[in-house]
């Protein structure tokens, strides 16, 4: 098996999640007592969360910067950076180490293209849902995507920055996402793309009126691919 090294603490709760879906994929697998070789370098997401303006991102890309340069220098073979809004400094993170970093949007747009999903409404926090960063990747794959809906935007955020990334899950957060999820399942759309790595704490996304892209789930699943290649 090759080494994959994670970039967590973006937040803890996610980073959680990375952590079981891998070793889960892994040990199913085969079999036995196998589990995942991994190197996890869990930061500080206060150090990192509010990201705002420019400065505040080069500070962030700094700081993943170096996380993945201690991931491989310690020798993971790839790296998975365990959020979505993070990757917009992908960029530069890459740039600056030798192994490759595998993309949450590029996996997630190589899936939706091979179902032949055209049309589908993107939620997350709200630099995932209104900049170019994550939504280009998308559209590449010939993913036409619904306007960002700025309400839902802010309301996620709140969601994920007060709750999920404490660890904290409340009915009336779950009880929201599956109201919005139900009205987008109203609009012109195949599907739904769950780009927030925390989301899936409070959105079952086997239990929806349309098919639900749970990108922490498939970029977990391209790390054990990568894994297991």
């Amino acid at each position: 098996m090759h080494t994959l090294g994670l970039i967590g603490g973006l937040s803890w709760t996610s980073t959680a999640r990375y952590y079981a879906i891998i070793n889960q994929a892994v040990h199913r697998a085969l079999g036995g007592q196998h589990s995942a070789p991994l190197l996890i370098d869990s930061l500080d997401f206060a150090s990192v969360a509010g990201c705002q303006s420019e400065a505040d991102w080069d500070a962030a890309a700094a700081k993943l910067i170096a996380s993945a340069r201690r991931l491989e220098q310690a020798g993971a073979e790839s790296l998975l950076i365990c959020a979505n809004s993070m990757h917009r400094v992908y960029e530069k993170v890459q740039a600056e180490v030798g192994i490759p970093i595998i993309h949450i949007a590029e996996v997630v747009g190589d899936r939706m293209q091979a179902d032949g999903v055209e049309k589908a409404a993107l939620i997350g926090t709200r630099n995932v849902m209104t900049e170019k960063f994550y939504r280009q990747r998308l559209v590449a794959h010939g993913v036409s995507l619904l306007p960002a809906d700025m309400e839902l935007a802010e309301r996620i955020d709140k969601i994920v920055y007060d709750e999920l990334t404490v660890g904290k899950v409340s009915k009336e957060s779950e009880r929201y996402m599956k109201s919005e999820l139900t009205d987008i399942a109203k609009e012109d759309v195949q599907a739904v793309v769950l780009a927030c790595t925390e989301l899936e704490l409070i959105v079952d996304v086997k239990a929806n009126v349309l098919p639900i892209y749970d990108c922490t789930g498939i970029h977990a699943k391209a790390g054990v691919e990568f894994i297991l290649g």
